[in-house]
């Protein structure tokens, strides 16, 4: 059932029908044990007033009063019937409708027996005195019969009232959702660019949360959208940047006379070209890492830190490049994680460490890759970060004061979000000799 309306009115309905229905069994069995007591109560009262009337001797009174008690043919005024036997097993006088057989046994008090086919219930006085026993009984089955009728009189209202209450409900709980109704009209009625937050404040206190989830919803919408705006338009700015300087280089290589001004025009078209495929690189990556779910770190197996590393700098490998050690103890730090992104995570901390350390360092540096606690360590001969930055330097396109402007912004923003994926940390910090940065990364139960 998808109408939340309709099942609130049936749950509504069905926990009234239980209610009422439970209500009518405790009058049905409090109403019976209080009439057994009233009618048992009647059965003693009339019993001693016929043999009071038999004690002093006058039995056609008693005859009289056992007539009078003769049940009509509905009704329950006059149900009782009376019979007056000798202790010798004569029928002295009976009331009329009473059978023939006796209604109870030789026993004092109350008793129950089956006459005719039909159940009694008695209560018999002994008189040895006078030689009688005085029975007066009523038919149980009028007795079932009187609570079933009163049972009936609660019942039958339900007949007649259960619409009512049903036509009462279904208008109460629409009423009661007409907020609810009124946030999806809002919501409804905006276009596809309206991420304004729904206001929660007049909503009642039930679906204030959805609300409020809504709105978180919106906020990283918004948020997501306003990301990707920035995206595209610093790819644009980017891009343009080393396009124009291949349109410009190009230019110069087909206008000059002279080898060597070709030339150093071919190498600056490198040099854009390369500019141009990191930045396509990392933006892809980018992308893939934020559009795509992590799976557990149990479903990949060990990768070698040693040989991912060498792999990663024959890869990276160019002129004017730093000098680059990679520590032999490497070798037998094993990591456990996605193989993708240990890979781009390595290779962009790689790249920004040459990058900053040939820009920083005359003739190249040294970049040093070696085993730290938990986790491995890279240091570079760069400028190093200013610590009011260094919290900064991982947000996407963020290039500090003391960075290239031939960066992108996006080296170490890769390898902070593909080590989260490898299920490891990455730390940023000044080398205490001053000669550089030091980034490590650490496994929070350590390298396998």
């Amino acid at each position: 059932m998808t109408s939340l309306k309709r099942r609130l009115v049936l749950i509504l309905l069905a926990a009234t029908g239980v209610i009422w229905l439970c209500a009518t069994g405790w009058i049905y069995a409090s109403s019976r044990s209080e009439l057994e007591h009233v009618l048992d109560t009647r059965l003693q009262e009339a019993a001693r007033m016929v043999h009071s009337l038999v004690a002093g001797g006058n039995i056609a009174a008693a005859e009289a009063v056992a007539q009078a008690t003769a049940p009509p043919e509905a009704g329950y005024e006059r149900q009782l019937s009376c019979q007056i036997w000798s202790l010798d097993g004569r029928l002295v006088a009976k009331s009329g409708g009473a059978p023939e057989e006796a209604l109870a046994g030789p026993a004092e008090g109350f008793s129950e027996r089956t006459v005719n086919g039909e159940p009694w219930r008695v209560y018999t006085i002994l008189d040895p005195d006078k030689g009688v026993r005085v029975m007066v009984g009523d038919r149980i089955g009028l007795r079932d019969r009187l609570v079933r009728d009163l049972v009936a009189g609660l019942l039958a209202p339900v007949i007649l009232v259960v619409p009512l209450l049903g036509l009462l409900i279904w208008i109460s709980v629409g009423r009661g959702l007409a907020p609810l109704h009124a946030v999806a009209g809002d919501i409804a009625a905006r276009d596809g660019e309206d991420m304004r937050p729904v206001a929660p404040a007049a909503a009642p206190a039930e679906i204030r949360p959805l609300l409020e989830a809504i709105n978180g919803l919106f906020a990283k919408v918004e948020a997501a959208r306003r990301q990707e705006r920035d995206v595209t338009a610093f790819a644009a700015h980017e891009l343009r940047t080393p396009l124009a300087g291949l349109k410009t280089q190009a230019q110069i290589a087909l206008a000059a006379h002279d080898a060597p001004t070709r030339e150093g025009a071919l190498r600056q078209i490198l040099v854009s070209v390369d500019r141009t495929t990191r930045l396509v690189r990392q933006l892809l990556a980018l992308a893939k890492l934020e559009g795509t779910p992590s799976p557990p770190l149990e479903a990949f197996g060990e990768t070698e830190a040693g040989a991912l590393l060498r792999d990663i700098v024959r890869q990276t490998s160019k002129p004017a490049t730093a000098h680059v050690v990679v520590d032999d103890a490497l070798d037998a730090v094993k990591l456990k994680g996605d193989h993708e992104a240990l890979h781009l995570m390595l290779r962009n901390l790689h790249e920004n460490a040459v990058e900053h350390t040939v820009e920083h360092m005359v003739g190249g540096g040294t970049i040093a890759w070696r085993p730290c606690a938990g986790g491995l360590c890279v240091e570079d001969e760069g400028p190093g970060i200013p610590e009011d930055e260094l919290p900064l330097v991982t947000r996407r396109f963020y290039r500090g004061r003391s960075r290239s402007g031939a960066g992108s912004g996006l080296g170490l923003t890769i390898a902070t979000m593909a080590a989260a994926r490898a299920g490891a940390r990455l730390t940023l910090e000044n080398r205490r000799d001053g000669a550089g940065l030091r980034a490590t990364i650490v496994w929070p139960r350590g390298a396998a």
